[in-house]
């Protein structure tokens, strides 16, 4: 065997469950096994993409593997809606269309599909996106966890935004629509059978949100939900592809009393865990109280509140967290989700 016929030194590895969910792990299977081989280009990995030759429209894929399929405030069915309108109005856009692949354990039970269908049918209601095609099969016990959905939502584009992960500016005002945390938290305390009393799951969609800062224009420069790998994955996505530098206050960041008691016996961080109903934007100085004024302005949006901005000094591509005691330390990307199969 010559040197040129020598296996990769990743080529006898398998994928573990960590390189699926979030984080630098992810980002590594990406940039190794995926994106080099469908042709991916350098740059910002977007929540959604623009279609080409028609820069108002948007589209976004997503894949939903949620255990358990029900939660306190919510199930795999209205997560898969809200969570693929999400991607779009994370690119300024408003759904217009949803497509749904249904992927069925052989032998779940019937109830249990239509529970999960009727509530995703709810959900794609509540936001007024059609489905208008899809896919079903079944495959044998043990090939999937009980059911896998798989979407695809086309978005139009509000024609006064344009916001995108490399747009953040120097100056920027960082402002987070409401708490942190409270998605994964209620994963983990059904997955394990913990009584964590008032944690529901914030799943929710957050396109009106989106729509109340359309005036604001070309002002909102980034905007991005918090999910997997939580509000560090989320800054340190914009922070390295806009090369700038994110400065937060620790103390500012709405976390529930509930979610802290949870990572405390945990061990985890508040902070890198997921949520599915806040938005996270970058938007210039002078619309801050605009924004501001407008997310407070919708019930999703009414504990919207300025957590950092965007400067310089330091090194481009960092996020760096502010104690009540003045210290900073630097957040990086962590390594991967801590709580695997949340959405």
């Amino acid at each position: 065997m010559n040197a040129t016929s020598l296996p990769s030194a990743h080529e006898d590895e398998a994928v573990p469950l960590g390189h699926g969910a979030g984080g630098r792990t992810t980002g590594e299977l990406l940039d190794t096994h995926v994106l080099p081989v469908l042709g991916g280009r350098p740059g910002a990995l977007e929540d959604a993409a623009l279609l080409p030759d028609h820069p108002d429209l948007v589209i976004s894929t997503d894949g939903f593997v949620v255990s358990p399929l029900f939660f306190p405030g919510g199930d795999i069915g209205s997560l898969a809606v809200y969570g693929t309108v999400n991607d779009l109005a994370m690119r300024g856009a408003r759904p217009i269309a949803l497509a749904v692949a249904l992927i069925i354990e052989e032998g779940f039970a019937h109830a249990e599909l239509r529970a999960v269908t009727r509530s995703l049918r709810a959900a794609a209601l509540d936001v007024g996106v059609p489905v208008v095609t899809g896919d079903t099969k079944v495959v044998g016990h043990g090939a999937v966890d009980k059911v896998f959905i798989t979407t695809t939502g086309v978005g139009q584009r509000h024609l006064a935004l344009r916001p995108s992960a490399s747009l953040a500016r120097p100056g920027d005002a960082v402002l987070l629509s409401g708490p942190i945390g409270l998605h994964g938290t209620a994963i983990l305390s059904t997955r394990e059978e913990l009584t964590c009393h008032g944690v529901a799951s914030d799943s929710r969609p957050l396109h009106r949100l989106v729509d109340a800062l359309a005036p604001i224009g070309r002002s909102i420069h980034s905007l991005r939900d918090p999910t997997r790998g939580g509000l560090t994955t989320a800054l340190n996505e914009i922070a390295r592809d806009s090369e700038v530098v994110v400065e937060i206050d620790a103390g500012s960041v709405p976390v529930p009393e509930a979610v802290v008691s949870a990572c405390d016996l945990l061990g985890m961080d508040p902070l890198t865990v997921a949520g599915a109903g806040c938005l996270v934007a970058f938007v210039a100085p002078a619309d801050e109280a605009d924004a501001l004024t407008a997310l407070r302005s919708l019930p999703e949006g009414r504990d919207a509140v300025r957590i950092g901005e965007v400067h310089t000094r330091g090194t481009a591509g960092r996020v760096v967290l502010r104690t009540p005691a003045g210290i900073r330390r630097v957040i990086d990307m962590p390594l991967g989700e801590q709580l695997p199969r949340i959405y």
